[in-house]
């Protein structure tokens, strides 16, 4: 079997390992079609994420940097702080670029799907909107059929491989890996929000960390002074949503006692966002079953707080489309990229569960133990950081 045997790829999800895998793939003369959920682009939906150095190297070796960060802002540091406001650590960013050889860029989520689908379209990936998956079949040797319904368009796609990019709750997994562990709830709630609100004292390009008495807060000011906040609180995971005011009060309450610009900060927001729950999968038996594959959150789901999630997507389509430009079989190439990412994944996913084990307490003896581990923590934390931001991949170099 050649390299040319792969033809034609399968793409469910069109988020941001979708789009990223689909102009690597295109890279090595694949055909690709991503099949997409969703009714259309939704460029408002969700709130806000950072794509660290290590994610926007992979976007500087597509060549679609430029295009991301004319729709973010550049990422100068954070403050650390406790629930009394004493600062307890910072880390500056400003010589990330010349470190690492890109600095971190926040952006909304929306805004970062619909510039990684627009470079995808405009270099030749298909995207099909409300197409939502509803079966694998594997029963052809050398092809993939996925098959769609149920108000998702109906019909079936074929392919020579098919890749599940389709976030946490992957129906693709669902399907091709069925007895795949779901993923586990975390115990923590993600609310956010975009405010204006004077009197935060942020600067512009800098985020404030709290850890509050009973929840967490942080928030990143805009180069146009606008609030970009989120808050992680330690709750049931909820079974069905709540009236805007009533999320508001609840965030309210968990940071009472806490620096009190937060509460301006929530008080002045339009819409309170959320909940999302935050769930994650800290290992996986496999990632791939014959000619499908997972990758980003369908494999290996990770919470927001060790900040990687999106751009650990990114190089798993960079890695994966390397490894099939070099694997003459599609299951040994996707052998080859778990073995390659697993580590480093699965590494990055239990920083992450640690990190956010740390954010709520149960009382204030717990708050009072954690408040002093945290010089310790935020040093671990900012050494584990370091490494993942100056992990890069060669897209020269031959898959092992």
């Amino acid at each position: 079997m050649t390299q040319r045997d792969v033809r034609r790829a399968i793409v469910i999800g069109g988020g941001i390992a979708g789009p990223v895998l689909g102009m690597f793939l295109r890279r090595i003369g694949v055909e690709v079609t991503i099949f997409e959920a969703r009714e259309a682009p939704a460029e408002q939906e969700g709130a806000f994420l950072g794509i660290a150095p290590n994610g926007m190297n992979v976007l500087a070796d597509l060549g679609v940097a430029e295009a991301v960060q004319a729709r973010g802002a550049p990422f100068v540091g954070m403050r650390f702080e406790n629930a009394r406001g004493r600062r307890i650590g910072e880390i500056d960013q400003r010589e990330a670029a010349r470190r690492f050889g890109a600095g971190l860029v926040m952006i909304r989520r929306g805004a970062l799907h619909a510039a990684l689908a627009e470079e995808a379209v405009r270099r030749g990936v298909a995207i099909r909107y409300g197409m939502r998956l509803t079966d694998v079949d594997r029963s052809e040797p050398r092809q993939v059929v996925a098959r769609f319904g149920e108000g998702g368009g109906g019909g079936e796609a074929r392919g020579d491989v098919l890749i599940g990019c389709d976030g946490f709750r992957s129906r693709t997994r669902a399907c091709a890996v069925p007895d795949a562990p779901a993923p586990g709830y975390t115990g923590l709630l993600d609310f956010g929000g975009f405010a204006r609100c004077p009197g935060a004292p942020i600067e512009p390009g800098w985020s404030v960390m709290v850890f509050g008495r009973r929840a967490f807060f942080g928030a990143f000011a805009a180069p146009d002074g606008e609030i970009w906040w989120f808050h992680n609180g330690g709750e049931p995971e909820p079974g069905s949503g709540a009236a805007p005011g009533q999320l508001r009060e609840r965030i309210l309450a968990l940071h009472e006692g806490d620096p009190g610009w937060i509460a301006d900060v929530v008080r002045a927001t339009p819409e309170v966002l959320g909940p999302w729950p935050l769930h994650d999968i800290l290992t996986m038996p496999r990632w791939h079953d014959g000619r499908v594959c997972l990758i980003g959150d369908a494999a290996h789901a990770t919470t927001p707080h060790a900040g990687q999630g999106a751009s650990l997507a990114m190089e798993d389509g960079m890695l994966l489309a390397r490894c099939l430009r070099d694997e003459p079989d599609p299951q040994q190439a996707f052998a080859a990229f778990e073995r390659a990412r697993r580590p480093r994944v699965e590494a990055i996913v239990r920083q992450a569960r640690r990190m956010g084990n740390r954010k709520a307490v149960a009382g204030p003896v717990a708050e009072w133990l954690r408040d002093r581990a945290l010089p310790l923590f935020l040093r671990l934390g900012a050494a584990a950081q370091e490494r993942a931001y100056a992990y890069r991949i060669d897209w020269e170099a031959r898959a092992a």
